[in-house]
């Protein structure tokens, strides 16, 4: 007599992972599609030689979306979405890997790897000049106003000149990396009448401007490891005649006289001399001819 025995497989084992934490540092530049972490370093094994299953979420909150695995059977994360440093700098994620799909009516077994990943924010975007205004809601683009700023005809200034809103001054916004920033005057300066200093942007006269003009100069902000990274701010310089003396008030005090309920935009009188309206005089002594 002869006795065919067939044993059956129990699924009486677990998957497991080689390693249950991973962690990971993935640049901000990434490409969308690139492999974060390939699948011999993920797959898990089955005792049973079981298929197995598996499934990735995140478990920092609003980070979802940025990463993903290849397929249901196939545990390599790859990026899915472009990184930004300003959005995201930290995930963690939970790799699932199951003896039977998820769902199923089966007895299942579970095992899951934590995956760590850190962004490391890259150099993507160009100098900032400041002050300046976000004009987004993410915060990823700054737009600065323009310097203005005045000096004496016919007179060379021997100190750095001073500019609205503030000195000339541009930041990496990369601002972990903070590459240096060098400036040079591109454009406006067909005289060589100007200088900037390339380290600190502090603008200087080489020679006196001998006639009223506004010199548009263009200057140039660019990162010393990367001179396609760079940013163009324009600088208005009016020349002037040289003003000795400040204004001043013909009088320290006005007096005015108005009546009740009088209608707006009505005048003003005069309180000493009631038939005159009041006039506000003012004076400069750079200007007799006035």
């Amino acid at each position: 007599l002869d006795i065919i025995v067939t044993i059956v497989n129990l699924n009486d084992n677990s998957p497991v992972f080689k390693q249950t934490n991973l962690t990971e540092t993935v640049p901000e530049d990434t490409k969308v599609n690139a492999t974060i972490i390939p699948r011999e370093d993920l797959s898990a094994t089955d005792a049973d030689l079981d298929t197995i299953y598996y499934e990735l979420t995140t478990e920092a909150p609003d980070t979802g979306g940025y990463f993903a695995i290849k397929g249901v059977n196939n545990p390599e994360i790859y990026l899915q979405k472009a990184l930004d440093y300003e959005k995201i700098k930290f995930t963690t994620l939970l790799l699932y890997a199951r003896d039977r799909p998820v769902n199923s009516a089966d007895t299942t077994h579970t095992a899951t790897a934590t995956i760590s990943i850190f962004i490391e924010q890259a150099d993507m975007k160009p100098p900032w000049f400041l002050p300046c205004t976000f004009i987004n809601t993410d915060n990823s683009i700054c737009i600065s106003s323009p310097y203005s700023g005045r000096v004496n005809i016919s007179e060379k200034s021997t100190v750095p000149l001073t500019l609205e809103p503030g000195p000339i001054y541009a930041i990496d916004p990369d601002y972990t990396l903070n590459e240096k920033i060098l400036y040079s005057i591109v454009g406006g300066d067909t005289d060589k009448v100007f200088s900037i200093d390339t380290d600190t942007g502090n603008l200087t006269m080489n020679k006196a401007a001998t006639s009223p003009e506004t010199f548009q100069l263009q200057v140039m902000a660019s990162q010393v490891n990367d001179i396609q990274k760079y940013s163009i701010a324009f600088v208005e310089i009016k020349v002037i005649n040289k003003s000795d003396h400040a204004p001043y008030f013909e009088s320290s005090i006005y007096r005015g006289t108005v009546s009740v309920g009088l209608a707006p935009g009505s005048l003003v009188l005069d309180a000493d001399v009631p038939s005159k309206p009041l006039m506000i005089v003012a004076a400069d002594d750079d200007f007799t001819d006035v």
